[in-house]
């Protein structure tokens, strides 16, 4: 073991073996100086017995020389050994990461001063340098925490060694849970095997939910470690999707137009002319006829266009504050097919657009009668409602809210037979009711993320029927 500066042992250092037959350098010290002033005692020695003095004189000066020779060659050795053993101990106490010890006698114009300057010198920077470590790593542990990109790391064996705050809210479980699982217990052995920069759905956050994988490798004391970001990107996909179909109904929307208007104004020039008497009353009763189908026609087709044009043009909401509790009753007392039951929930205050947030709950309340009321074995059956048989059943719709730290959950529950086709429900256009248009959760959705919430449609657990789920924020959101 070696010793500290002041002879102590130091944990964790270590000797190398000493070779054979070789003596230490402190008896090496010491033998050399007794070695050096050897001569100089033998000639004393000698003029010394030649002198007339007795013996018992003789002898006691010739000893003491000898102790006085011995002595000086212990002092010698102690000057030449100690410094370097303080030397030692300083460089062991730096490869132990200990930086407190320094170097005595750090001197200029010496040359064993000037090494213990340097070796000072030294374990001021190694100091320097590991507080500047230890903060790098404070620093990066929280910006990891900090960040809202869930963070996981793996090693080679796919067990999860470091998750972030993040990660832990999107599992939805501690980190003290998480770590030393496979990503195939937590849910991300598709993050795995995907490629980076890829879309993989996750079993997070609904079934629409849409994830960018980022991957990389990194190497800790030389194992290879894989580093998975990953990045909702449910909404901007949601966005550009919203964007082409918008792109694609304004040049619909032209087009048809042009049509449109022409085919109308040539009916009613038409109908002018027949009102003149020159045909006969089955020609008229027939070209009357024609004239009433191509205005129905034209018609429809106006206010089905016009319907759809909705979409491309969702006015910006106008924000102000407004009680929650007013706008669901209104909303429930609307639908006269059956009762909607409003569950006692907390008063609440939002700031919100409140004719766009009721025409929201207008259309998931009427979804949720519609499925609530269909028969036993309709076909086919809408959006949100399976074509699988059900039992017989009063219906019901169920709507409730209530409050987090930073957001409102409402909920619209019905005991219809539930979601048959989960993925299509927000696609525009897509229905399977007769009299359906295909828009009415999509401008729902559309509402609800202009306001800086979600909605979700999901199957409920507790029993058959579904469950829209709308989360808005209790703050003001932040309007583009």
């Amino acid at each position: 073991m070696g010793s500290s500066p002041q002879g102590t042992p130091i944990p964790g250092a270590r000797k190398p073996p000493r070779k054979q037959g070789r003596l230490l350098y402190e008896r090496r010290v010491s033998l050399f100086a007794l070695l050096v002033a050897l001569p100089g005692l033998l000639v004393g020695s000698v003029f010394t017995w030649l002198q007339p003095w007795t013996l018992e004189s003789k002898l006691a000066l010739i000893l003491t020389v000898l102790f006085v020779w011995w002595l000086l060659a212990m002092a010698l050795q102690e000057q030449t050994t100690r410094p370097l053993q303080t030397l030692a101990n300083v460089i062991s106490a730096l490869r132990e990461e200990d930086y407190s010890f320094r170097a005595r006698g750090a001197a200029i114009d010496d040359a064993l001063g000037e090494l213990s300057l340097e070796v000072n010198a030294l374990a001021d920077l190694l100091a320097d340098q590991r507080i500047r470590a230890i903060e790098a790593a404070a620093l990066l542990r929280r910006v990891v925490e900090e960040i809202e990109v869930p963070l996981f790391t793996f090693d080679p064996d796919q067990i999860l060694r470091l998750v972030n705050s993040a990660g832990e809210r999107l599992l939805q479980q501690p980190s003290v849970r998480l770590l030393g699982r496979t990503a195939r217990e937590i849910g991300l052995a598709g993050c795995m095997h995907a490629e980076s920069e890829t879309v993989v759905p996750l079993p997070f956050q609904g079934p629409n939910a849409r994830w960018l994988v980022r991957r990389s490798s990194f190497r800790q004391k030389g194992v290879p470690h894989t580093l998975i970001v990953l990045s909702d990107v449910s909404r901007a996909l949601r966005e550009e999707e919203r964007g082409a179909w918008q792109r694609l109904i304004r040049v619909l929307g032209h087009e048809l137009n042009n049509s449109l208007t022409p085919i109308k104004s040539i009916a009613g020039t038409l109908r002018a002319q027949m009102s003149n008497g020159a045909l006969d009353s089955d020609q008229r009763e027939d070209f009357e006829r024609g004239l009433s189908i191509i205005e129905s026609r034209a018609y429809s087709l106006n206010r089905f266009l016009q319907a759809y044009r909705q979409l491309a043009q969702m006015p910006s909401p106008i924000i102000r504050k407004v009680q929650l509790g007013p706008i669901v009753q209104r909303v429930a007392a609307l639908e006269a097919t059956m009762p909607v039951r409003v569950v006692p929930s907390p008063p609440t205050e939002l700031m919100v657009d409140p004719d766009q947030i009721e025409q929201m709950l207008i259309n998931l309340m009427r979804n949720a009668v519609e499925a609530a009321i269909e028969p036993q074995h309709s076909a086919p059956a809408p959006p949100t409602i399976a074509t699988s048989p059900v039992t017989t059943r009063e219906p019901r719709v169920v709507v409730r809210w209530e409050l987090t730290e930073k957001d409102l959950v409402l909920t619209i529950e019905d005991n219809g037979p539930g979601l048959s086709n989960p993925a299509n429900v927000f696609v525009p256009f897509y229905t399977t009711k007769p009299s359906g248009s295909g828009i009415g959760l999509v401008l729902s959705r559309q509402i609800a993320e202009a306001h800086g919430g979600s909605i979700e449609l999901l199957n409920r657990t507790d029993q058959q029927g579904c469950q829209a789920r709308v989360v808005l924020p209790r703050a003001q959101p932040l309007i583009q």
